[in-house]
């Protein structure tokens, strides 16, 4: 029987549903954003960087998988490190996802104008913000059920990429090994933090744990499955662009797959490549917007944030003022934003946020971890490295957007206490 609190979130969505969630929120995000950063900082290196970002994104799932068995609560490492480490690092947890993922939201808005219409790229990015938000507010099973359909044209897409790119004559097996364009094991570092803002999708999973049927046995699955089918597309897709073009072009690339496809005799079919971005960044952006919203909405129901957001609309049992509040800002956002650092201080603060889930999976009872202690001590480290690795500004202004989030919190805490 479905659980229903009309003072709560409504229990709808099942396994496929939560797998179907997170690959939405994965899949298209390194491929058609990050991938050209990331060859930039790494060059040769790239295709190590993608598979040090999918062990860390292991290493993350498992401690998230846990967590959201054990806390089955919408809002994910904010209740986690609240519950588990104080309240200080739960806020900062939820500090970090709802800035970072705010960054995410426009980096994917801008993604989709910039394939969609490059001309108008920022009146369609707002648009687009402004249609997903009401496609949000009107529910999260109209969410999982679009999305069911964004993934599928997703996957259509770069199935034509690979087979386009590797049929049309270009590939070159030496480049996956040339050395021409080599930047050390720092640049890897910071490629494998550039492609982790690909897959830090599958924590949106985690923040359903008051939407999902039987919460604390299809979350961990949910994360676990949508997270092994991410790697391996990713590393098929990126890997079939580094034999198909030179690193040093593909680094400078703003549509690299389309390059990939246009270097052989199949460049007729292009245009799927563009077609299938903007689906792509229709489906990370659709529920992105919805992820950052739950983690509003449980900040402020606890009076982290104005409790005012945790509002829950009586038909639709969505918290609307958060997904409004929210659709808002990233509006805003994109009238001025650049892609490349919003995914740069996205990546700063979603490790900053997967460091706290970490440590919050080591502060777990013993009793209900489901994998060994090592592997969240392994991924806290790996956080914090990688996060330290990125380029200057990334962390220089993630280090103030947190610092400001600290003082945010001491005042909040003060007031609490007068009154």
């Amino acid at each position: 029987m479905i659980e229903h609190n009309p003072s709560r979130l409504s229990r709808r969505l099942n396994t496929t549903d939560a797998v179907i969630i997170g690959l939405g929120s994965m899949i298209g995000a390194g491929i058609f954003v990050a991938a050209g950063p990331a060859a930039a900082a790494a060059g040769s290196g790239l295709l190590i960087g993608v598979l040090i970002a999918g062990c860390l994104a292991y290493l993350n799932a498992t401690s998230m998988a846990q967590l959201a068995g054990a806390y089955p609560e919408a809002g994910g490492t904010y209740v986690y490190g609240k519950k588990l480490l104080g309240p200080y690092w739960g806020f900062l947890a939820g500090w970090g996802f709802v800035v970072g993922k705010l960054a995410s939201c426009t980096a994917m808005a801008l993604t989709f104008a910039y394939y969609a219409a490059p001309e108008y790229t920022r009146p369609i990015a707002v648009t687009s913000v402004l249609t997903l938000t009401l496609i949000n507010y009107l529910g999260v099973k109209k969410t999982a059920t679009a999305t069911k359909l964004l993934v599928a044209l997703v996957l259509i897409s770069l199935s034509i990429v690979v087979f386009a790119s590797l049929a049309g004559g270009a590939a070159v097996p030496a480049r996956l090994w040339d050395t021409s364009f080599e930047n050390g094991p720092i640049g890897i570092l910071q490629s494998a933090g550039l492609m982790f803002f690909a897959f830090a999708g599958y924590a949106r999973v985690a923040t359903l744990g008051e939407e999902v049927i039987e919460p604390k046995s299809t979350i961990p699955k949910a994360i676990l499955v949508a997270l092994a089918i991410t790697v391996v597309v990713y590393t098929i897709v990126i890997g079939t662009a580094v034999l198909c073009v030179d690193i040093e072009t593909l680094s400078q690339a703003k549509a690299p797959l389309v390059l990939a496809v246009e270097s052989g005799r199949f460049a007729f079919l292009s245009p799927a490549v563009r077609i299938g971005a903007c689906f792509a960044s229709m489906g990370v952006l659709l529920s992105l917007l919805a992820g950052v919203s739950r983690t509003t909405f449980a900040m402020a129901a606890n009076r982290d944030l104005p409790f005012a957001l945790s509002a829950v609309h009586p038909t639709h049992h969505v918290p609307h003022r958060a997904e409004i509040t929210v659709g808002l800002i990233v509006a805003t956002i994109v009238g001025f934003a650049d892609i490349r650092s919003a995914i740069g201080f996205s990546s700063f603060a979603v490790l900053t946020y997967y460091a706290i889930a970490n440590a919050s999976a080591l502060a777990l009872n013993n009793r209900l971890s489901l994998w060994p202690k090592w592997l969240a001590a392994l991924g806290l480290v790996s956080c914090v490295t990688i996060a330290l690795s990125l380029p200057r500004a990334s962390v220089i202004g993630g280090i103030i957007l947190f610092s400001l989030g600290t003082a945010y919190f001491l005042l909040n805490h003060r007031t609490k206490v007068i009154n």
